[in-house]
């Protein structure tokens, strides 16, 4: 349960939480992230000139998702500040992947309050949210059976109906497929060190999922078209009231944070955490009193407070353990899920994390060559020959 009079206390404290004056009062801080629905930008934007920053950053219209983000601050060279993404793309900015991008050396205040979710010294989590594998418990799912999956992968065979993205791109896909994976693993594998097992079961997935033609999965879920789906944690719960008090709906799912029509399937594996982290970037031609007015926006946006408030404006789940305590009574049903993105890969030293980061621009090769997540089950692709393929190819970009 939030603790809503702690929240609403931290919101307007938010705002005059700084107060930095100063003869670089003018300097605009650049920003890319991939957290920029057009409600952030214009909130950041707005909270930010309270507390004395003056920022730019672009909307989703602009550029949408991790790789667009990166890959524009990369080729403008003029980002001061980069937040959101996950610990793939930090890791590879972090470790230097992207040449005009030099991840600054900062410390903040609150780096203890973050937990594991840091590089140290460098980048520091602000936000957590996972991907969800739901369904409905009423005459439009189960009927009142419980869900219990050893893997995600199982879905294909529970006999009932699911919602399947319909591209293979996007931060939230990639993270279905993530979850998809885990469990076939194979570092020895020329397909991407995934068993070729994995990848007859993800068409499967695709071949018998229903693609909607929803961007995300929640919304088939909530008119009745599927019995279980996927959708990612930050903003369910808003959404499940949103619509359920809107009147759009005959039979809407109703109840948070414990569903009432609904429900989270229990599968041994956990699920896929992600991270979204903040870094000063090092811009040529910056001074140093920029680079410190830049550093303190960092500080500011990362704080407990301000996280409190951007917790409450989007239904996030703050890094921020004092944060947290500020929200929550207990830590919600959809958070408790255990992380399998930090488990040990078998076979090697890495978590899953990190082998996603090595191996995911194989796994996206892989699935754009052999046809992966076409739209329109009509005009399906058959079946890769799975006996024959020559993955060496296959995990290369087509040209």
């Amino acid at each position: 349960m939030k603790k809503w009079l702690c929240i609403a206390l931290a919101a307007m404290m938010v705002l005059s939480l700084v107060s930095v004056a100063s003869a670089e009062d003018d300097y605009v801080i650049r920003i890319y992230s991939n957290s920029n629905s057009t409600e952030r930008q214009e909130w950041l934007i707005n909270a930010a000139a309270e507390a004395g920053f003056k920022v730019s950053l672009d909307d989703n219209s602009v550029y949408s998702g991790d790789t667009a983000a990166v890959q524009a601050a990369n080729e403008n060279k003029d980002a001061d500040i980069v937040f959101g993404l996950n610990e793939v793309r930090w890791s590879q900015l972090v470790n230097g992947q992207y040449p005009n991008l030099k991840v600054m050396d900062w410390t903040p205040s609150w780096a203890d309050a973050v937990g594991e979710y840091k590089f140290d010294g460098k980048a520091y989590g602000l936000v957590i949210q996972n991907i969800l594998m739901l369904y409905r418990t009423d005459e439009f799912g189960t009927n009142g059976k419980e869900l219990h999956f050893q893997h995600w992968a199982d879905l294909v065979d529970a006999g009932y109906t699911w919602y399947r993205q319909g591209k293979v791109g996007g931060t939230t896909n990639m993270n279905i497929n993530n979850a998809m994976l885990y469990s076939f693993t194979d570092p020895t594998s020329p397909a991407g060190g995934i068993s070729v097992d994995g990848w007859k079961r993800l068409w499967a997935y695709c071949a018998n999922g229903n693609n909607t033609g929803d961007k995300y999965g929640l919304e088939p879920l909530i008119r009745g078209d599927v019995n279980i789906s996927t959708f990612y944690s930050s903003s369910l719960y808003g959404e499940i009231y949103a619509t359920a008090n809107a009147g759009t709906y005959e039979h809407p799912l109703q109840g948070i944070p414990v569903g009432e029509n609904w429900a989270l399937v229990d599968i041994d594996d956990g699920t896929y955490y992600i991270a979204e982290y903040i870094g000063v970037m090092d811009r040529e031609g910056r001074t140093a009193e920029q680079t410190e007015k830049v550093k303190q926006f960092a500080e500011w946006f990362g704080s407990a407070q301000t996280q409190i408030a951007w917790s409450q404006s989007f239904d996030s789940y703050p890094c921020n353990q004092e944060a947290v305590a500020a929200l929550y009574d207990e830590v919600p049903p959809i958070y408790a899920i255990k992380n399998c993105s930090l488990t040990t890969v078998p076979g090697t030293e890495m978590t899953y994390a990190e082998y996603v980061g090595a191996h995911s621009s194989e796994w996206t090769n892989i699935m754009t060559n052999l046809g992966f997540y076409w739209a329109d089950n009509a005009n399906a692709p058959a079946e890769p020959d799975w006996d024959n393929l020559d993955w060496a190819t296959l995990t290369q970009k087509a040209e």
